[in-house]
This record gives structure tokens, sequence and C-alpha cells, in this order.
């Protein structure tokens, strides 16, 4: 009699990433068209993404500027408004080092401050002590997708004479008092499409404002300082190869092809949300008892963007945030740390002279904090895969 064949031991589950795009064939039709019209830089499709940007946000007063990232975004944002030698700008060090780079960029200096423990978001009080005769313009980062306390940091600004430029990279799509991301009365906004963010167009951004000279600026250093971008003379009905250089501008202009996946992925922003919102909801059942401290919610009426569920290990968890991180990798989990603070950083922490004991609500949150993953192809059996593994870990 012969013997039944061996029972293959089961396959391990595959590696769930950190955080994965979600490219449906809409967007694939919409860059094959793009490859196919023979305009594949910045031309009709980029602008089709700007209109339907400001659409999206609801107001027609703003001008939306595509860009090929926020990067770029914030650092025309602060040529605009005048940010330059001799100024400081303040921002929060919870952040990722291209909110404060840009100011240097420009010869200003950097002022960080602290973040409000409850939110991870700057602390509005920490802000205002910083202030002095130097301070152009503040930046605040929405953490996360969490709206910052904007009502006070836009009270700050008005009592101080000061610019505000909101990196608002997590933020699409957050409101504030019911009011989108992006509306608010701040000078300028920037939102990145990055790969990882809430819609994608692979590398790209925006800039949005309702200031119109501040818009004139920004497209003109978008793309060398020229007073007339290519679009303009490449499509034109009779000769028009003229233009002049009207400043030293910058590379910033945002492609066709990448515009061909922000207008459709933009149409699905709403859906995206909806999706993040359940996941983060189901992470915070499946989580609960455990020594963590889940992400805080926002204020009744208001829309978390859910870009990021960030976990802080409770005080007297059984093991630390770095083997925790092991862990998951061990269980084929992906996982990553928002933010490895820029006071802790050799570049800020040298030309500034800071100490962790400067920052003591940011330093005590990246001790702590994991980012798990979040996206919208996740499956609710992929965050009870991520729970189970938390669980065993913490129950070591």
């Amino acid at each position: 009699m012969t013997s039944p064949p061996p029972v293959p031991p089961s396959a391990e589950p595959p590696f769930l990433p950190f955080a994965l795009p979600e490219i449906g064939e809409a967007e694939i039709a919409e860059v094959v068209d793009t490859l196919r019209s023979g305009w594949v830089t910045t031309g009709p499709k980029a602008r089709r993404f700007e209109a339907a940007f400001t659409d999206y946000l609801g107001d027609a007063s703003l001008q939306s500027i595509a860009v090929n990232s926020a990067t770029a975004g914030l650092h025309l944002a602060l040529e605009a408004v005048g940010v330059g030698p001799g100024d400081e700008v303040i921002t929060t060090t919870h952040t990722f080092t291209a909110t404060a780079e840009v100011a240097r960029y420009l010869g200003a200096d950097v002022k960080l401050v602290d973040i409000d423990p409850a939110t991870l978001n700057l602390d509005p009080a920490a802000v205002e002590a910083a202030i002095t005769p130097r301070t152009k313009c503040l930046i605040p980062v929405h953490y996360a997708g969490l709206a910052a306390d904007m009502t006070a940091i836009l009270a700050l600004a008005r009592r101080h004479g000061l610019k505000v430029v909101e990196d608002a990279a997590h933020a699409l799509p957050t409101t504030h008092r019911g009011a989108r991301i992006g509306t608010l009365a701040s000078d300028a906004t920037v939102f990145s499409f990055y790969a990882n963010k809430t819609i994608t167009t692979g590398e790209g951004g925006m800039l949005v404002t309702r200031d119109a000279a501040l818009a004139d600026r920004a497209r003109v250093m978008r793309l060398h300082g020229m007073s007339r971008d290519a679009f303009d003379r490449f499509t034109a009905k009779v000769p028009s190869w003229y233009y002049e250089i009207v400043a030293p501008g910058f590379k910033y202009n945002l492609t066709d092809i990448a515009a061909a996946l922000g207008l459709h992925q933009l149409q699905r922003a709403d859906a995206f949300q909806r999706r993040r919102a359940e996941l983060a909801a189901a992470y915070d059942e499946a989580l609960a008892g455990l020594p963590l401290v889940r992400p805080p919610q926002p204020p009744a009426g208001d829309m978390h963007a859910w870009h990021l569920y960030v976990l802080r290990l409770a005080d007297g968890a059984p093991l630390g945030r770095d083997a925790l991180i092991e862990r998951l990798y061990a269980d084929g989990i992906g996982c990553s740390v928002h933010y490895i603070p820029l006071h802790r950083h050799p570049y800020w922490r040298e030309r500034y002279g800071l100490r962790d004991e400067d920052f003591p609500h940011s330093q005590h949150a990246y001790e702590r904090t994991l980012s798990l993953p979040l996206y919208t192809r996740m499956t609710d059996a992929d965050v009870q895969r991520v729970a189970a593994s938390l669980r065993r870990a913490l129950a070591a």
C-alpha cells in the first residue's frame, strides 16, 4: 500500500509592506493616452489637474500650481513670501527634513519647536515663545493627517505680522473646524503626492494659494524664471518663440505623465479616505487593551486623512520600540518611524546646538513611536494579522 505524499508545510503569508499605492485601470489608460498624445512634460493634463484640484477644494478664489514635489512647493512658497537671509522660519522638530531645509535654501534660519504630546502636532504656545523680531514665517505640519491647531496658529500670525505656509503633505483630505486644509487663511498650502501619500502621482505636489501675486511668482520660479512656460510657447498658433528670464528660477514643474495619474487619483480621494478611516477604526478595535497609545482622533465633525497610523508604546510596555519593530518584521510586517525628529540629526543638531531635552515631548514620542501599515489595498484580514503580531510581541 502506497503511503500518501507528505503534506507540505503551509506557505508563509506574503510580506505586508508599510505602504502601497492603489493604481487603477483609469490611471493606466490616462497615462497611456498621455504617452500617445506626444505631450509628456508640463502641458494640458497638468493644467487640468490644477483646475481639478481647485475644484476639489471647493473655493474658486484659490489657485493651484502643480510641482514635482512638496519640497519644491514649500521652497517656491517661502521664496514667494519673501523669506531670505536674516529671516527666521519656525516649524516643528517632529517632521521630515524637507519642511525645514527649504528655509536654508533661501539663507534663512530655522527655529524648531516642540509638539503637543496629545496630537503630535506643533504646539502653538511653543511657537509663540519662539517668535523674535527676525521671525518671518510659520510652517505648521498636519502630522499623520490630523490638522494642526490652525485657529491658534493663524491668530498668532496675525498678531505678529507673520506669513503662514502649511505643510499639508499628509493632509489630503483633512479638515479643520469644518474647512478643508488648503482653504484656510494661510498664505499658501503645499500638498504631497509622493508614492505613499493618500493620493499619488509617483512624485509630485501642489502649491495652493489665493494670493494672485504669490501664484504668479511661483509659476515663474517653477520653470527657470521664464516669463512664459513651454506649453504656452509650443502650442501657440502664431510664432511665439520669444521669452524672457525675469529671475533665477528652478526646475520644479510637474509632467503630464504624473498629472495623468493625479487626475484619477483625485477623483478617488474621498473613497480612499473612507477606506483609510475604516482601517484605522479596525486597528483601534483590534489593539484595544494592549499597552499602546493609539492615534488621536480628530475633533467632532472634522476629518482625519489617515495618511499614517502612528502608535506609541505605553509606559511599562514589556519591550522597546526597536525590538517591537524587529518582531513585526520577523512576522513579515513592514512598519516605519515618523519621525526621527530634526533635533536628532547631525546637521540640525550641530548648526543650532540642539539637545534632546530641548524637545521633551517630541523626544518622548520618538522613543516610543512606530507607524503600522495603512493603505487602501489592505484587507481587514491584514489588520488582524498585524494586531495578532503585536499581541504576541507584547505578551512575551
